[in-house]
């Protein structure tokens, strides 16, 4: 069975997922092509030796480039800060290599930009790393809505809430400088990705953008708490996102509810092994949200266990994720979401941050 060499840049949170993910992917999928790690690269070589010893990889590096040009690395995974990017996938499409890199992509709207740029102009394979919505809840809603099992759909409504700075006494750190750390830059891409990807192209959007805590021990705020966004689709539905790292209680608040006139559908990633389906018909008083607990008769249940309600986690979204970029480079034809689909999250955050300054609607074309 063919191998493909895998370079990761960057072992920490998320390096250390696509690193699991690369290890397991061929067992839990029996893809076609079968990873081997082969460079990890980290800020410096101690610690880039650590994450080498950890997770199974041949080789480690402190330079990005090293891993880039390495002949064996076939392959690369972007798991560095947001800033990193740009340089590292331009580099990469240069070589002719696939590239999946995490969201949100690169640290501005110009960035994104250049990156779609590159990777069409070689034709290289590349991914932007949403995972959410690869869950087989929300894969399968994805599939009701296109089946049109709810009918027409009148009204959408999306979050990303989570609460690990809504004690206002938590110090300040780099998460807390820099738009593309802040929730706009780290929560908010996910669930615009999730409505483009449930409901379709966005075109206007009027946004209120906050910092609830400007002041934390051990320096200012420069980035947002939380925002919320009205927002019209292509296909005129209305729609309500939020996005908060402020909601106290939330977890992983990323959440939906979807209108049709057939129907409804709801979920939330705090139980993220269940989708609430409503079906207009039958007896008014039978009717009612149902509980559908995914298994194998869902996209990519089966692979991780036989059974009904068992459930996937964190991890397996992320496995789902590696086995789709190994297709993509396999079959040799892009799988969504590619840059161009991550390019478009940024192009309605860039959007959302105009229309808060502005306070008034903002057209998603202008960007």
């Amino acid at each position: 069975m063919p191998e493909i060499g895998i370079g990761i840049v960057g072992g920490g949170y998320m390096g250390k997922a696509h690193s699991v993910a690369m290890s397991a992917v061929g067992a839990v999928f029996d893809t076609a092509l079968r990873p081997r790690l082969e460079v990890i690269c980290a800020s410096t070589s101690a610690s880039a030796e650590v994450y080498r010893a950890a997770y199974g990889f041949q080789r480690a590096a402190d330079d990005w480039r090293m891993l880039v040009e390495d002949p064996k690395v076939e392959a690369i995974v972007i798991a560095s800060p947001q800033s990193t990017h740009r340089q590292i996938a331009e580099a990469a499409f240069a070589l002719g290599k696939p590239v999946l890199c995490e969201k949100p992509l690169g640290a501005s709207l110009d960035d994104s930009r250049a990156m779609v740029a590159a990777a069409e102009a070689t034709g290289a394979i590349n991914m932007v790393g949403f995972n959410y919505i690869r869950t087989p809840a929300s894969q399968y809603a994805r599939q009701l809505i296109v089946e049109g099992e709810i009918g027409q759909v009148t009204w959408f409504r999306g979050e990303h809430t989570e609460d690990f700075y809504a004690d206002p006494e938590a110090p300040a750190t780099w998460r807390t400088t820099g738009m593309a750390n802040g929730t706009i830059g780290d929560l908010a891409p996910h669930m615009v990705n999730g409505a483009l990807a449930l409901i379709g192209p966005i075109t206007q959007v009027m946004a209120d953008v906050e910092t609830v805590h400007r002041h934390r021990p051990g320096g200012e705020v420069t980035n947002d708490d939380h925002a919320q966004m009205m927002c019209r689709f292509e296909s005129g539905v209305m729609g309500n996102l939020y996005f908060s790292r402020v909601a106290t209680g939330r977890k992983m608040g990323y959440a939906y509810e979807v209108s049709g006139t057939k129907g409804a559908i709801r979920f939330d990633q705090e139980d993220q092994n269940a989708l609430w389906l409503y079906r207009r018909e039958g007896p008014e008083a039978t009717r009612g949200f149902t509980k559908i607990l995914t298994g194998p008769a869902h996209p990519d249940y089966e692979p991780f266990c036989q059974g009904p309600g068992h459930g996937t986690g964190y991890q397996d979204q992320i496995i789902i994720e590696a086995k789709d970029f190994l297709q993509a480079i396999h079959s040799g034809q892009n799988t969504w979401p590619t840059f161009r689909d991550g390019h478009e999250v940024n192009r309605v955050l860039a959007a959302a941050l105009a229309s808060s300054d502005g306070r008034q609607w903002t057209d998603i074309s202008d960007f």
